[in-house]
């Protein structure tokens, strides 16, 4: 399988998708191909698009599979109003979700797909940084620094008096919500005055303009733009560890990169599992995610997990194995033996 090139053009494909899917009614797309609809978070999106290329190809043109990219929050807004078939995430549903969920008459199943090292990045220019505490990351972006905590040697005094610009995913994107869990204490506790955007490749393109920058988005988003980007290691008081953690799929594998390394997950609609297409795309995807997702520069789940999240699908198992709240640190397996809760 040859290596994907088209995360630097996540934003165009997913316009063109856009484009080409008006007017689509049911199942039926072009020339009477059966279609599997995926929207949500550009974490996921690469992934999701390797299964889907993979998927297409093995079909020979008689399913069509679209992926968008709305974030995460859009994802589940879409998936709730039953527009789509599978719903892309890089944090759990919540609680809210759920409720709507439920009121819609929209069962689901969750599956996790692969591992993800959400990274911090700097400019390369950028001499004065090569780690970061977490309560570093916190003083920059909680809510209290607002217009407050504004230039470089605010943080640490060594460094620049110069001021930081910053870029993070939008309210909408799962890593937003994950980020400020897990460096802020709460999610979506975060401060505003930043650019954000929910496409991972604006991020890119920020931090790697401005000397100054610093940001934040999925390894893979990282690890394809290293001529581009920074990566800083990370230092919590609370790892295992007590020295600063580079960003690494080896690192995220061992339980050494915390509090930053977190599972990636599917919604599956259980009304689309009525779908011999969804089914099949489902099955193709658990089959070989742990092959495509390091092609993406992803860490693949152990063989175990796989195997659990085949048996929750072909069981029916429906809900979220977080029950609306989602949590940090936890492993894989530790979510699929969790009883979902719908």
């Amino acid at each position: 399988m040859k290596q994907r090139s088209s995360l630097m053009f996540a934003s165009v494909f997913a316009v063109l998708l856009a484009i080409t899917g008006c007017g689509n009614k049911g199942n039926s797309g072009a020339g009477g191909a059966s279609v599997v609809k995926i929207d949500g978070s550009s974490t996921v999106f690469p992934l999701a698009e390797a299964v889907a290329e993979e998927f297409q190809k093995e079909k020979q043109g008689k399913v069509k599979v679209t992926v968008g990219i709305s974030g995460t929050g859009g994802g589940f807004k879409k998936f709730i109003r039953g527009e789509t078939d599978i719903s892309n995430a890089s944090r759990p549903i919540l609680k809210e979700e759920m409720e709507q969920a439920k009121a819609n008459g929209i069962e689901f199943i969750e599956l996790p797909v692969c591992f993800d090292a959400l990274t911090v990045v700097v400019n390369p220019q950028n001499t004065w940084i090569a780690s970061m505490t977490i309560a570093d990351l916190k003083k920059i972006w909680e809510p209290e620094a607002q217009g407050k905590v504004t230039h470089w040697n605010q943080i640490r005094p060594e460094w620049p008096n110069e001021k930081i610009a910053l870029f993070g995913p939008g309210a909408d994107s799962g890593t937003f919500d994950y980020f400020t869990e897990a460096v802020v204490g709460k999610a979506k506790a975060s401060r505003g005055d930043f650019t954000a955007s929910e496409d991972d490749n604006v991020l890119v393109q920020g931090v790697s303009g401005n000397k100054y920058a610093l940001g934040y988005f999925s390894y893979a988003y990282y690890s394809t733009n290293t001529d581009k980007l920074k990566a800083v290691s990370i230092e919590w008081e609370k790892n295992k560890v007590k020295e600063p953690v580079f960003p690494t799929m080896e690192n995220v594998l061992a339980g050494t990169y915390n509090p930053l390394s977190r599972p990636l997950f599917i919604y599956i609609s259980l009304k689309s599992v009525q779908k011999p297409e969804v089914k099949e795309f489902i099955e193709f995807l658990l089959k070989n995610a742990a092959t495509l997702a390091k092609e993406v520069k992803y860490l693949p789940l152990p063989d175990k997990a796989y195997e659990m999240a085949g048996t929750r699908f072909r069981s029916l198992q429906t809900g979220s194995g977080f029950g609306g709240v989602p949590e940090v640190g936890l492993t894989v397996e530790e979510i699929l033996n969790r009883p979902p809760h719908s």
